[in-house]
């Protein structure tokens, strides 16, 4: 990978608190990408989604009005089956069922709050390798499909 192209990743973050929103910019800033947006009002989420285009999503999963659920739930539903569009739920809730939940709607990864900084940025940089590897494949053939989702259901599993 071109490690420009790899910094000019666009990376949407959705964190309800403004400490935790600051906290996710200022390491990726550090990093050195600079095309992140944040915001703290998850019903701007899709609006921001459409307008930004992110090659990767930071999510939380406990947020007023809509939680990151329902945000997985309607990038789902409104985005191309074949698009890979990896999220990183980046959330205080551990337990085995909210795991199970996010990666069921779509979350390709998942850190639980506090993270280790260096942790959260390998990830990062994991997704957003995949996703730049997933548009040169596509640069390449774009008129056949991907390979169709995998696991094709998760339901009574």
């Amino acid at each position: 990978m071109n490690e420009e192209d790899m910094l000019a990743s666009r990376v949407l973050i959705i964190d309800d608190q403004p400490a935790n929103l600051r906290l996710l910019e200022e390491l990726l800033a550090r990093e050195g990408l600079t095309h992140v947006v944040g915001t703290t009002d998850a019903r701007k989420a899709l609006e921001l989604y459409a307008a930004f285009d992110p090659d990767l999503i930071v999510l939380d999963l406990m947020m007023p009005d809509l939680d990151g659920y329902a945000v997985l739930e309607h990038l789902k539903r409104r985005g191309d089956p074949y698009d890979f569009r990896p999220v990183l739920v980046v959330t205080a809730d551990a337990t085995g069922e909210a795991k199970r939940r996010a990666l069921s709607l779509g979350a390709k990864d998942f850190l639980t709050k506090p993270f280790d900084t260096i942790e959260a940025m390998l990830r990062v940089w994991n997704l957003l390798e995949t996703r730049a590897l997933y548009k040169r494949l596509q640069a390449l053939s774009p008129s056949e499909p991907p390979i169709a989702r995998w696991p094709p259901s998760a339901r009574g599993r």
